[in-house]
């Protein structure tokens, strides 16, 4: 069961790339991050900022709409960057490669509505949603996630 952790308004990039600093440094291979929200919500901006603090340098991270996958090599564990949206199936996901990576990798999956029941149980859902000014995100999760999170802020 997933319980909701944090609710951060997020007023501008800034915010955005501070909130997903934090999180990357607490996440190890294994975590997958289900990020959730409309066109616009602000999902892919989470991504490429929490990728960047994550690899430590200035990536160029373009949108994995079309590749459906970018992965980025670390020596922490790679990084999957995966944006379903096309996907029409679940197991189109698994032809990925998608059932490793949740095992070996750090994933963060956009659309994760396209995975059905293969997506992971212990994962982390942010909720995105653009409002008027900002971004709203909602974070939830079980397992170990309330405690790994602790003191996040933005």
């Amino acid at each position: 069961m997933h319980h909701t952790l944090f609710e951060f308004s997020l007023a501008d990039e800034n915010a955005t790339s501070a909130l997903a600093a934090q999180i990357a440094k607490r996440l190890k291979p294994g975590d997958t991050l289900l990020l959730e929200g409309q066109i616009g919500a602000g999902k892919s901006a989470f991504a490429r900022a929490l990728i960047r603090a994550k690899l430590g340098r200035m990536e160029d991270v373009p949108s994995p709409t079309f590749t459906l996958v970018q992965t980025y090599e670390d020596d922490a564990g790679d990084i999957w960057h995966c944006d379903l949206y096309r996907l029409t199936h679940p197991d189109e996901a698994l032809e990925l490669g998608l059932d490793e990576a949740f095992e070996t990798a750090i994933c963060l999956i956009e659309w994760p509505d396209r995975l059905g029941d293969i997506a992971p149980q212990d994962a982390l859902n942010l909720a995105f949603s653009a409002q008027d000014t900002h971004h709203d995100v909602i974070i939830s999760g079980a397992y170990e996630w309330p405690e790994r999170l602790s003191g996040l802020h933005v």
